[in-house]
């Protein structure tokens, strides 16, 4: 099989594998999007973004963001919080675009099934989604109850004090 060949069948089976059918997107509405992205969320979110991490499809990579500091902020909070009320990504711009790589499962297969597929997705992208799921991870945390430990972030097991499992041994 050519080079040409073995691109197609995996362009083929990438869009096969994440076909959307979920018809049209949705009418948003600019009346309740919540309040402006402000420079703090922006600036916890590239404070936590680990470092040496690949340019992706802008060609921006993740210590870019942190060396312009007080001005980089400022400038990606202002395009953040344009695509928040706007609920649409400018163009042109690459924050749409992903690239995805595809590393065997198993060292050896050829199978495209046996191979994982990664998306690289921009850093500005990242940040927006960390600081939108940042936004929604304080909504929910005042319903999630004690007894939940086991499905938030920093709250383990082993941070409960008086979990049944604890009370009863292993294995009952």
């Amino acid at each position: 099989m050519g080079k040409e060949d073995t691109l197609n069948w995996w362009s083929e089976y990438i869009t096969e594998l994440y076909h959307d059918d979920r018809g049209p997107p949705p009418i948003i509405s600019n009346e309740d999007v919540g309040p402006h992205i402000v420079e703090r969320e922006v600036q916890k979110v590239t404070k936590k973004r680990k470092k040496g991490r690949a340019a992706r499809a802008d060609d921006i990579p993740s210590e870019m963001l942190t060396a312009l500091r007080d001005f980089g902020i400022k400038e990606v909070t202002k395009l953040l919080t344009t695509i928040h009320a706007t609920g649409e990504i400018p163009n042109p711009t690459d924050l749409k675009k992903s690239v995805y790589i595809a590393p065997p499962k198993k060292p050896g297969t050829v199978e495209c099934d046996q191979h994982r597929t990664i998306s690289l997705t921009s850093h500005l992208t990242k940040v927006m989604l960390r600081v939108l799921m940042n936004r929604i991870r304080n909504k929910i945390l005042t319903e999630i109850s004690g007894i939940q430990y086991g499905f938030m972030a920093d709250e383990g097991k082993q941070k409960c004090h008086l979990c049944p499992e604890d009370h009863h041994g292993k294995g009952d």
